[in-house]
């Protein structure tokens, strides 16, 4: 397959991945883009269960997810007693525009990180025999030494499960009930709570309709506390579901709250995220100069989706959501802009 973009960090003039993109997916090792096996050869094996999908229509409820190790330069299928250190996200089955959604995640994935600064899992497209692409993320929880680090997603630290809140309990509640857990949680809550609120602006703004609970974990540092986890699972979900503008039922806020602004107007504008901010803990000048950038048009956003492995037309309709969400951020139902 003939590149001119690494298909990792997008970088311009490379037929592989670059060497930036070499060390952070695999510590400077020279590993191909290529896999040597075709999508329909692990189908027949299952590696790593994402378990049945939810009645709800989402991303993650259609996703399939394989485990790969690392071999020297080659990237391959563990054996039963290996643990993997890179998940593998093919083309999806039964879902509109499925071609598109790995080119899709990794442009979502390589703009929070290049644009926002957000940290996400290091993650790049690899490539089946038959040129099929697929997601690789290397796992952020497993040690050099190859043990585990602990990990907890927020619908377990919520005591959400399937048998307590039904089908959807990853859909259940707020992004301030969140907030709530991570002040209860993380002994650094000042600071994640402000990287908490930059990821839901992401969200926000670049369409991922399927920011569930299971999308948000802590993380076991070294120290043996915990922070939040590098982002991972961004997609811009309105490329290939209608769905809601929120993954989570309540949205933003807590307790049926709801600001004049988005009644008005039918859905979140600059004065949400503000008081967003404010009933998560965070002083009103950091709020803003939290969302200054997203509220900006950044010339970087529409370099990476010119580059990205989106066909052209897909990518048009990329820029034309990145640009409505924009608009909605510049608005203010009490002119505190």
């Amino acid at each position: 397959m003939n590149l001119t973009e690494c298909p990792s960090l997008l970088q311009s003039g490379y037929r592989t991945y670059s060497p930036k993109a070499l060390k952070q997916l695999f510590d400077g090792a020279k590993v191909s883009h290529t896999l040597p096996f075709l999508h329909q050869d692990i189908r027949r094996s299952i590696f790593q269960s994402t378990g049945p999908s939810t009645p709800r229509l989402s991303i993650s409820g259609v996703q399939e997810k394989y485990g790969l190790v690392r071999h020297e330069r080659s990237l391959l299928l563990p054996t039963s007693n290996e643990r993997t250190q890179y998940i593998l996200k093919p083309i999806p089955s039964d879902l509109d525009n499925a071609t598109a959604v790995p080119a899709n995640e990794h442009l979502t994935m390589q703009i929070a990180g290049q644009v926002y600064g957000i940290v996400t899992a290091a993650n790049g497209l690899v490539f089946f025999d038959d040129n099929e692409p697929a997601l690789l993320v290397r796992r952020f929880d497993v040690k050099p030494d190859g043990s585990k680090r602990r990990q907890e997603d927020f619908a377990s630290l919520s005591g959400r499960t399937k048998q307590s809140a039904g089908p959807d309990f990853k859909y259940e509640g707020s992004y301030e009930q969140i907030a709530r857990l991570i002040h209860q949680y993380l002994p650094a809550a000042r600071v994640e709570i402000e990287k908490f609120f930059r990821l839901v602006l992401f969200n926000y703004l670049f369409s991922n309709g399927d920011a569930h609970l299971k999308n948000f974990s802590i993380l076991e540092t070294t120290d043996g506390d915990f922070l939040l986890s590098p982002a991972y699972d961004l997609i811009n979900t309105s490329l290939h579901v209608h769905d809601s503008d929120m993954a989570l039922k309540d949205g933003l806020f807590a307790d049926d709250y709801a600001t004049p602004g988005s009644e008005v107007y039918g859905y979140y504008i600059f004065d949400d995220f503000l008081e967003f901010g404010l009933r998560i803990g965070m002083m009103e000048k950091r709020i803003r100069q939290q969302m200054a950038p997203f509220q900006q048009d950044q010339p970087r956003v529409h370099t990476l989706i010119g580059r990205s492995f989106l066909s052209e037309a897909d990518k048009v309709t990329y820029l034309a959501s990145y640009e409505s969400r924009l608009k909605r951020l510049t608005y203010s139902f009490q002119n505190r802009l």
